[in-house]
């Protein structure tokens, strides 16, 4: 699998899916999810509203409508809570959950934002090296995936991630 890390805005991505780091309800928010429903247009809201909404590690997938990509798959990330409540497997089932669905639906390319790094809380070192490392031991059919980075910091710690091999 190819692997790297980006700059840019992930409702530009031309892949065949990206993920969305979504909450629980599944009908927008902030961040990246707001991003996401924003450019994928009204269509979006209404069917993740038909999806009954998504556990903390869980992902499901919709049609990108507007977007370049032609799947989102929403996954719920752990909000922070200090790191002793299960937050570390439960983004690692983000990534491996996200990658099984891209398989589901025949995704062979896939962008992923920073899980859980923004309002959620989670230490953006911590959160790389869980999303570098899942993304690389999880079996897959998905031939690329592109970490795509909100700013600078978020780029300088992928990119130390992938170089390091961890």
């Amino acid at each position: 699998m190819q692997l790297e890390a980006v700059l840019g805005d992930i409702t530009l991505e031309r892949v065949d899916a990206i993920v969305n780091a979504a909450n629980s309800t599944l009908l927008g928010g902030g961040g990246v999810d707001g991003a996401i429903h924003r450019a994928a247009g009204p269509e979006l809201v209404e069917a993740c509203r038909a999806l009954g909404g998504c556990p903390e590690g869980g992902a499901k997938v919709t049609p990108g409508f507007d977007l370049l990509a032609r799947w989102v798959i929403h996954t719920v990330g752990p909000y922070w809570r200090g790191g002793g409540a299960g937050e570390a497997e439960a983004l690692a089932e983000c990534y491996r959950n996200s990658l099984a669905t891209a398989d589901e639906v025949g995704a062979a390319t896939v962008s992923f934002p920073a899980i859980s790094t923004g309002i959620f809380g989670y230490p953006l070192d911590a959160a790389t090296e869980i999303a570098v490392g899942t993304v690389r031991s999880t079996p897959t059919s998905v031939a690329a995936v592109r970490f795509v980075c909100f700013d600078s910091q978020t780029l300088q710690a992928y990119v130390e991630r992938l170089e390091r091999g961890s």
